[in-house]
Order: structure tokens, then sequence, then C-alpha cells
């Protein structure tokens, strides 16, 4: 077996024709280290918890940040040993307060990633954290998004619109509600009979694919962004 000190062109014919994607595609990489921002029970957190425990996704979550207090989610994240902080958007003069307060925790505890998991409130990316700070969405963007759509409003208002389908959506964040480029869709049918309580569920289900789906991807190096799009490498 040669060495990888002694590997050359010949025994990686492709590393020369992408330099860049060689050491991210490596089988055993460190893990990502996460954080999590929270404004409500923290299920998608509890997804990706579990799916680390098992070693199905290599991240460790280092951080939650709520935007308040006494939350299932901060319950979830205590229960997990993961550590917590609260930044609450009324105890901040400005946005930028706000946003450099939520971020500074993520620097502190060395985030490489920042996911937001049902986080409800608008935050300015810093530069240094710019398509290192992803957002799931409860519907196929730009449809039954922006402020105000989150939860059960979004599924009513799929519902009552007669669509025939609807999803999920990962993307990066950007200083917009729901106006990143996206990394991925996930598709879900509409049934005739669905409640938006019904609908959320079967949503739900693809989202807990579709998360785990574009952190992998994050960890592997294989977004790269160009404008408003989001290619996936091979």
């Amino acid at each position: 077996m040669v060495p990888p000190s002694e590997m050359t062109d010949f025994h990686y014919p492709f590393l020369k024709k992408h330099p860049a994607n060689f050491l991210p595609k490596r089988t055993i990489m460190k893990p990502l280290r996460v954080a999590v921002l929270l404004s409500g029970s923290g299920t998608t957190m509890q997804n990706l918890i579990d799916l680390s425990k098992a070693g199905k996704l290599p991240i460790e979550i280092v951080l939650a940040v709520a935007d308040r207090p006494n939350i299932k989610g901060l319950e979830r994240a205590e229960l997990a040993g993961i550590p917590a902080e609260v930044v609450r958007r009324d105890h901040c003069i400005s946005l930028q307060e706000f946003s450099q307060r939520i971020f500074g925790w993520c620097r502190q505890f060395k985030a490489d990633l920042v996911i937001m998991g049902g986080f409800l409130r608008l935050i300015q990316i810093p530069d240094d954290f710019q398509n290192k700070v992803m957002n799931i969405h409860p519907s196929l963007i730009p449809s039954f998004c922006g402020k105000g759509f989150h939860g059960l409003n979004v599924h009513e208002a799929v519902i009552n619109s007669g669509n025939k389908v609807t999803g999920c959506t990962i993307h990066f964040a950007d200083n917009q509600y729901d106006t990143g480029p996206i990394i991925l869709q996930k598709v879900v049918p509409v049934l005739d009979d669905d409640t938006p309580q019904v609908l959320m569920h079967r949503v739900f289900e693809e989202e807990c694919k579709a998360y785990p789906e574009a952190i992998q991807l994050f960890a592997q190096g294989k977004l790269q962004v160009n404008g408003r799009r989001v290619r996936i490498l091979k």
C-alpha cells in the first residue's frame, strides 16, 4: 500500500483535476462543530442529536442558542449535555446587537456551521458566517414563505391554495426571511383530506431527511455557492 506522503497523480488521477475537493471527501473526518438556534420545541435539533449519537451524521452540536427562556428546546439541550444560552430580542436595543450577541456565542464555541431549527427571528449574518448558516422552511420556497409564514400557518395556506404538492426547503440564510440560496428541496403530496396538522407531520418527515443531507454535503465540502444558486459537487 502506498503511504499518503508518497501518493502521486498516478494513484489519484482526479486529484489534479479537482484539487479543492480532495481533502473534504476523506472517509474519516473531524466532526463538524454545529450551533443550533431555537425558538420552540427543538424537534429539529433532537433529530440531529439522535443521528449524531447513532454515528449517522458527522457532527458535534457544541451550542444551542434560544431567543426565549423556558422552551422545550432548552430542555432537550440540557438532557443532551449541550451548552445553551438565551439571547432575547427584547433585551437588545437593535437587530445588530441581537445578531452580534448570537454570533459572539457561536464564535466562542468555534462553530463551523449554524443551524436554524425553528428559529423565528430575523438576524444579520456577519461576514465570517456567510454561507455558514442554514435554515429550513416547511414549503417549497419561493411559495408560502416570508415573514409570518411559520408553523401551521404555512400548511393551512398551502391547503387553502389548492396546491397539489408542497414540501420543505433547506437554504443558506441571508439577512431576509427565506430568501437565501437554496441547497435542496423535498416534495410532499397534498392529499384531498389533509388537515394542516396532518400535512405538517408529513412535511416534517421529509425535513428530518433533508436537513441531515444538506449538513452532510456541507461537511464534505460539496456545496458551491454561485450567486443565488448552490451547486452540489460530485
